[in-house]
């Protein structure tokens, strides 16, 4: 697989992607909050900059991904993301830190056109019995910087600071431009004779959605969970400080139990998931997702937050195993591309509401209250997917083929 030159190139600038992104985040998210004084307002803004461009552009982007030549959107998008770090750095030399969270939009909101544009590569340029392993080792490289990237992020900004972290995240995304540089020429993109096409298909993915109780039933739970991992993502940090007592710092030590129980938990799902029904797989694991979150909000001892992290990684896999699994098998082939893409927006949007809101909740209720409130809502996406289960249930019985 590593003897295509298009596998070899897009993982190794990837590897220099993730490994930025890990840096700035981190970078931005410790610094804004020895800033404000751990502001949990603030903090949480932090998040809304990283995940709303996922939601703002993500169609925007697959679609231009579509008609722009991939190897040029690629490389042009991690020059902008290098050039956009660097003028972050300039603005915040002279004080002003709100530039780090505008930067942090603009960079995230470039990855919405680069992601696109290298599936479309390995989709041209692969073969077909390559490709299911390109995609594997594709996810797998998340995974593998989740657990390391919390680290070497919070290393790098304890040793050497916010300037040193941004130069550093600036010649990585640079990096990945120069490599990705080095692919074959792009070939000459047909050019598109509907100027509507977009608005068109999203209409019609929303009228498929529409028509189709089980793609329903799945969006009304995308809306239900993405608003509960919304209001957690931006707090992890104060179960840290103030459930724990600990220093920032030991965020990371919890990422990194929650990032390798994830690796554990996918190794496993590739095993029984033939076995056992999406449906079933996605209930599960979002009850014990829901059961987790909100005994990790109220918890205030170390050893018990990792356990309860490390189940609650273990079955995150659960989730995405049933949703792809069940996406695929209620969508068309036609509509497959819009299906996703109008779909994955609810969710991101209700994240980025969730996580918009957060710090709000948290002065005005409490920390253990905002994850009770998430775990509720989980446990309402599980409820959601009831009709599914009966649904199947009685197609079993009827046809036991089936």
């Amino acid at each position: 697989m590593f003897s295509n030159v298009y596998v070899r190139t897009i993982v190794l600038s990837r590897v220099l992607l993730h490994l930025g992104i890990w840096i700035r985040n981190y970078a931005v998210l410790l610094f804004v909050s020895e800033w404000t004084n751990n502001n949990s307002v603030y903090v949480s803004l932090i998040s809304v900059a990283e995940f709303a461009p996922i939601f703002l552009f993500g169609l925007i982007g697959g679609t231009f991904a579509d008609r722009w030549r991939p190897k040029r959107t690629m490389v042009w998008s991690d020059l902008l993301s290098a050039m956009s770090v660097g003028a972050v750095l300039l603005t915040l030399m002279n004080g002003g830190w709100i530039a780090l969270l505008i930067g942090t939009f603009i960079s995230a909101s470039l990855s919405q056109f680069s992601q696109p544009s290298a599936m479309k590569l390995y989709k041209r340029h692969v073969p077909a019995e390559q490709l299911q392993g390109a995609m594997a080792m594709s996810q797998t490289l998340v995974a593998v910087f989740t657990v390391l990237g919390p680290v070497i992020g919070t290393f790098i900004f304890i040793q050497f600071g916010i300037t040193v972290s941004l130069i550093l995240t600036a010649v990585l995304f640079l990096g990945s431009s120069l490599i990705l540089a080095t692919l074959p020429r792009d070939a000459e993109e047909p050019k598109s004779e509907d100027a509507g096409g977009f608005i068109e298909e999203l209409k019609a993915g929303l009228r498929y959605i529409r028509s189709n109780q089980s793609l329903r039933t799945l969006c009304l739970t995308f809306f239900a969970v993405g608003l509960a991992s919304g209001l957690t993502q931006p707090l992890q940090l104060f179960l840290v400080i103030e459930n724990l007592g600990q220093d920032k710092q030991f965020l990371q030590w919890l990422v990194m139990a929650n990032g390798a129980a994830m690796l554990a938990g996918g190794a496993l799902i590739i095993g029984i998931a033939k076995k056992v029904r999406p449906q079933m797989l996605l209930m599960i694991g979002l009850l014990v997702s829901a059961v987790c979150t909100m005994v990790i909000g109220a918890t205030t001892t170390i050893w018990l937050m990792i356990v309860l992290l490390v189940i609650s990684g273990f079955f995150f896999p659960c989730i995405q195993s049933g949703i792809q699994t069940l996406l695929v098998r209620n969508t068309e082939g036609a509509f497959m591309g819009r299906v996703s893409g109008t779909i994955t927006p609810v969710f991101m949007g209700m994240m980025v509401i969730g996580m918009f809101i957060s710090g709000y909740l948290k002065e005005t209720l409490s920390l253990v209250a905002v994850y009770v409130v998430s775990g509720v809502l989980i446990m309402i996406g599980a409820a959601l997917l009831l009709p599914l289960l009966v649904e199947k249930r009685s197609k079993d019985v009827k046809d036991p083929a089936l």
